[in-house]
């Protein structure tokens, strides 16, 4: 760009006098002009038509529930909220500071208040009109704080930078591709090039005969001297010139690099480098050995070396060396990694936010001294703060190798740039404090981790993130020597359980027993197909003595704990482990998963008030029944937590293996506190392995299901409903299967069948389209029985079940291998007599229920309801047991498909008490439905009920439908299908009594599948409804405490026709809540001497509603109004607290 037309926009602009609202729409036009950037577009009547407006117009819902309007001076969707100012303050004075924090908080407030739809754009620009500009990203995108971009030192820009080109495209980039300058993805790209190089480099070292251990450390340190060259703690090139040189003399490689490394341990002058080497110490380097290398090898180092290491990402660069490292996990080095976005998604809530509101607090409270002349004390306030952030631990207990402690290193070392900059313009030094060694360093993030190499990795990337934070903020000044510091802050050992040793578990003759590794699989001599390898044992191992193990002292815990499901962990941790765990933690259900432990731990650790957060990442089957026990008696204890964040479905990336998963997150503090649900509403793919995620935030009590609102999660069994709805048969065992040409082969007529033969049905059979398959069903044979009456079935489940099964650690499972792992008598016996049941998938996209005949075995992945009348298909279909089970249940798998259980979906779903000619009705409405259905299935061969369903939401939704979807539109005749379900509904909820609701919702789209984004008469209506199935549940709780139970199948739940006995049942006994105390009236508070605590209790007082300056001084003694009305100036200063008239509010 021109020199002269920059010198000409700012010698414009530098004259410029008046307001903003005058001048600010041309300043920032011209600024488009001279970047050449697109214009502002007109503005039109629909605020969803203005991406790129003046004058956006938001709805800002305050914190006591009303709404206000602002508008924010320049948005482009997807990009950036501009707000401006014309301060006419001079440059870097405490008024035009304050003026520019003000400006700041308001448009923060607006990207919070933009629609859920368009999700918080990544960038907040706050233009002085005329004189600069200042920049603040969040890049995660889920509502976190926006910090100064890309750092506190550099995120203004004076209309003077305009000169360089640098700056020129970095303003551009915040207008045309904002994501683009989210600093891990440069780095991502330069870090994975760098670990292929390192992987090549360990693979060839192992050839040649070097151990993985040993190749591990060699090339640690390697990499820390080209990353120590490479930001100026060694000279320019020096290494690398080192490499260069010796690739002629390969020989003298390793007594050069040895002689190098014992330098940079103690310090001095270096012969291999010429020139004096820092101290670094630390631990690397005290062990100093070095590999002999090869030509191609020293090649491949220097190779590695020639990157510019300044650009590595520490928040994925330990996972993909831990990869390269480990020659079992190599083959994973070109699979995804865990996005840093992502991280900071709990990052965030669980330590920044919270250290965030603290920091707030104290600049209120050091305006409040300045605007009183008491400055030394304002400069002590925040001196205290950046104490305490120098003080805060944070630990990861499952800590891999340290993503999670770094991204929070650098978001604390963010923070405490801007600490030191707001000391810095009150005229104290920072230097001072950076010589008595007071800042945010790696002795504050602790870690456990039970793989030795992580462990080692971990610490490594907190001291390479915070070098590189060190030189990004402080330029060229070198760090204090040591440059690394042996802290032992991240320890080798397991997280869960201390013990005295490990022995063998021997048999009775005293050798150890071993089992499968449950890995290593041969093909079978009989069948080809893969088995267990026998020859892959691994020991058995009891723990002797084992007990809770106790975690470092912190004050916030956040990580990612294994994902390793309840049914699993015997395979992967070992029965002596499992045992060790679960028996030393008898309060954790055995149904829970692994990662259950380290929630309940750590909210162990919250309500004993010796943590202020913690935050984990779990799967998304946290939700879940077998999950949510552990949540449920953390958040209803006598002295509880509560969940201060959750996101109940996210899409991640499996560190270990770079497989696709969903998870939740969870954040969890002290009672009391207002939670925020975050809610997927759009995914996106970008580049090779991340998924941007718009997200809607939802505040209010977040409950153990992971919802706002009505608490679903604590309805009650109903007895009513019991003893109908089972889990399908679980086979294991893919021998028990057989396919037509199979039972061809065994000598069966397909057509005649013996009991021991039957059709199998699964999901994929009910929803999609499955292959014809039989099963193999001996139940109730003993093996002598199956053998002398079915030989040949007997023969095949031997050589293809037995040999699996042999291997199980269940031993119910080992010893009856001939019959379903789980055969499910229970159901067996519900279903006697009957021609028909109910199914419905474990797990679908769709909540969708169908009559099946008998006889048949149901797969485990499906429910059946052994419910033959159409009456109770009908309440089952309809649009009310769909949003029951849908809030009450999960949701499981990388479609992030809604999940049915009896437990919590069935036992729990109050039927109603319909009349008959309501139950003719429904019975007549479902048995067409179902009919209607299976009829035009029958017709087409390819048309499915998903396919069926997804048309149908699409025509609920007003959705144009593709070529494809009219084809099945017609062939499943869905407009029929849409009116026989809105018939089916209106019924439904007429015998409930609830048409009210039923005007709002029949007709509507997420009636069998959940819907994110919906108008809010629609939402209201829904929660209104669970309220309303809740309340129910409840009333029928107390009718059979009482002895009236309206049983669903009276003749076979209760044959002999005798009442309830009165009086509560053991399992209702068990869910009583305890009866609470009203709180009487509290007195009035003493009023704080400190500056800091003032503040925080104005915000406490008004965090129930706007008040005036009087009402808030009358609930402490001696009503200190002028105190009161000094701390509200303060905060009104900064934009954290509105006035209208006498009345203060807090900023939303």
């Amino acid at each position: 760009m021109p020199g002269p037309d920059v010198d000409a926009f700012i010698a414009r602009w530098r004259a410029a006098t008046g307001s903003e609202r005058a001048n600010y729409q041309l300043f920032l036009a011209e600024l488009c002009v001279l970047l050449d950037l697109p214009a502002p577009e007109p503005a039109s009547n629909d605020t969803r038509d203005n991406a790129y407006v003046f004058e956006r117009r938001v709805v800002i819902r305050q914190p006591d529930g009303s709404e206000s309007h602002g508008f924010i001076d320049l948005y482009r969707r997807g990009a950036f909220v501009c707000e401006a100012k014309q301060t006419g303050k001079a440059l870097d004075s405490s008024g035009w500071d304050k003026a520019m924090m003000r400006a700041h908080n308001q448009a923060d407030q607006y990207a919070r208040a933009l629609p859920a739809e368009e999700g918080r754009p990544p960038f907040i620009v706050v233009t002085d009109v005329g004189r600069s500009l200042e920049l603040y990203a969040e890049f995660s995108r889920s509502g976190a704080t926006y910090t100064p971009y890309p750092d506190p030192r550099s995120h203004r820009v004076r209309l003077e930078d305009l000169h360089r080109e640098d700056v020129q495209e970095r303003i551009r980039a915040v207008w045309l591709d904002p994501m683009s300058l989210d600093p891990a993805r440069r780095s991502a790209r330069v870090t994975r090039e760098i670990a292929d190089q390192l992987a090549r480099l360990a693979r060839s070292l192992e050839a040649a005969g070097h151990g993985a251990q040993t190749v591990a450390g060699f090339l640690m340190r390697a990499l820390f001297t080209m990353f120590a060259e490479d930001v100026g703690l060694l000279p320019a090139r020096s290494f690398t010139n080192l490499l260069t040189e010796l690739a002629g003399t390969p020989q003298t490689f390793a007594p050069m690099l040895e002689s190098l490394w014992q330098t940079m341990n103690s310090g001095g002058f270096s012969p291999a480098l010429r020139s004096d080497v820092l101290r670094f110490n630390g631990g690397l380097f005290s062990e100093a050995t070095a590999l002999p290398l090869d030509r191609d090898q020293l090649a491949l180092l220097l190779r590695a070396s020639e990157a510019d290491w300044r650009y590595v990402e520490p928040a994925i660069f330990g996972t993909l060396l831990e990869r390269a490292l480990d020659p079992r996990e190599r083959h994973k080095l070109g699979a995804h990694y865990t996005p840093r976005a992502y991280v900071e998604r709990l990052v965030l809530p669980t330590v920044i936010e919270p250290l965030r509101g603290e920091w707030r607090e104290v600049q209120a409270a050091a305006l409040a001294y300045e605007q009183q002349g008491k400055h030394k004390e304002a400069v002590r306030e925040i001196q205290a703060f950046h104490r305490h952030l120098c003080e805060v631990r944070v630990l990861d207990p499952a800590c891999g190798s340290g993503n999670f402690l770094y991204v929070t290193l650098e978001h604390m070392k963010r923070l405490e740039g801007e600490v030191l900059n707001l000391l810095h313009d009150l005229g104290e030094s920072q230097g001072l404090l950076q010589l008595e060694g007071i800042t945010v360093d790696p002795h504050q993030f602790l870690g456990l981790e039970i793989n030795p190499r992580a462990a080692r990795i971990a610490e490594m990337v907190l001291w390479i993130g915070y070098l590189q934070w060190h030189f990004r903020t402080h330029g060229s000044v070198t760090p204090p020597q040591p440059v690394l510091r042996d802290f032992r802050n991240i320890e080798n050992r397991d997280a869960l359980i201390d013990y005295d040793s490990e022995e063998y578990l021997t048999d009775d003759a005293g050798r150890p027993i071993t089992r499968w590794d449950g890995i290593t699989t041969k093909p079978s001599p009989i069948t080809g197909e893969a088995i267990p390898d026998e020859a892959a044992q691994v020991v058995q191992m009891r723990y002797v003595n084992p007990r809770k193990a106790e975690w470092p002292r912190a004050n916030y815990v956040v990580g990612n704990p294994p994902f390793i499901g309840n049914k699993r962990m015997r395979m992967a941790l070992g029965d002596g482990y499992v045992e060790a765990v679960r028996a030393t933690w008898p309060e954790v259900p055995e149904t829970s998963d692994f990662v259950m432990y380290w929630w309940d731990k750590a909210a162990e650790l919250v309500r004993a008030n010796q943590l202020v957060r913690f935050g984990f990442i779990t799967t998304n089957s946290l939700k879940q029944v077998f999950n949510r026990k552990v949540l449920e008696r953390h958040l209803s204890a006598k002295h509880p937590a509560s969940l201060l964040f959750a996101v109940p479905d996210h899409p991640w990336v499996d560190s270990s293996d770079g497989a696709d998963v969903r998870i939740a997150m969870t954040v969890a503090g002290s009672a009391g506190q207002v939670g925020t649900l975050a809610i997927v509403l759009k995914e996106e793919v970008k580049g090779d392995s991340e998924v941007d995620v718009t997200l809607a935030m939802r505040t209010g009590e977040i409950h153990a299901d992971l919802t706002v609102g009505t608490g679903v999660s604590r309805s009650r069994p109903l007895r009513s409903n019991g003893s109908i709805c089972f889990q399908g048969m679980n086979l294991v065992g893919k021998g028990f299967r057989l396919a037509e040409d199979d039972v061809r082969d065994l000598g069966y007529d397909i057509h005649r069948l013996p009991d021991a033969i039957k059709r199998h049905f699964n999901a994929r059979d009910l929803m999609q389209l499955g292959e014809p398959c039989w099963v193999i069903d001996l139940f109730g044979l003993t093996a002598e029985e199956a053998r002398n009456r079915h030989p040949a079935l007997y023969n095949w489940l031997m050589t293809r079940v037995k040999p699996e099964r042999d291997h199980n650690n269940r031993a119910a499972y080992r010893t009856k291998w001939w019959q379903f792992g789980e055969a499910r008598g229970g159901l067996r016996a519900a279903w006697s007599g009957l021609n028909r049941i109910i199914l419905t998938p474990e797990t679908a996209k769709h909540r969708v229920f169908a009559f099946e005949a008998l006889p048949f075995c149901p797969d485990h992945k499906l429910y059946a309801i052994t419910l033959p009348d159409a009456f109770a298909l009908g309440l089952l279909s309809s649009r009310i047991n769909a949003a029951w089970s849908l809030a009450a249940g999960g949701r499981m798998g990388v479609g992030n498909d809604p999940v049915f259980n009896n437990t919590r979906c069935f036992l729990t779903f109050p039927f109603p008490i319909a009349t008959p000619e309501q139950q003719t009705r429904i019975r007549d409405i479902s048995e067409r439905l179902d009919a209607h259905r299976k009829r035009q299935q029958a017709l087409h061969d390819g048309l499915t009920l998903t396919g069926m369903y997804n048309v149908l939401e699409k025509l609920r939704c007003g959705d144009v439908l593709t070529a494809k979807e009219r084809v099945i539109h017609e062939e499943g005749l869905v407009s029929v299908l849409r009116e026989l379900h809105d018939a089916l509904d209106v019924t439904v909820f007429d015998a409930y009594g609830w048409s009210d609701l039923g005007k709002i919702l029949v007709g509507r789209p997420g009636a069998t599948t959940p819907v994110a984004n919906k108008p809010a008469e629609q939402s209201d209506a829904e929660e209104e409804l669970l309220r309303r199935l809740a309340s129910l549940n409840a009333e029928r709780v107390t009718e059979e405490a009482r002895g009236l139970v309206r049983w669903l199948r009276p003749e076979f739940q209760n044959p002999a026709g005798t009442a309830s006995a009165a009086g509560k049942t053991s399992n209702q006994a068990e869910l009583d809540v305890e009866p609470t105390i009203a709180p009487t009236p509290s007195s009035k508070r003493v009023w704080p001497k400190q500056m800091r605590e003032q503040v925080a209790a104005v915000k406490g007082a008004l965090a129930t509603g706007a008040q005036s300056v009087d009402s808030l001084a009358s609930q402490f003694k001696r009503k200190p109004a002028a105190a009161v009305s000094a701390v509200l100036g303060a905060l009104q200063e900064l934009g954290m607290v509105e006035a209208e008239g006498d009345l203060y509010r807090l900023a939303p």
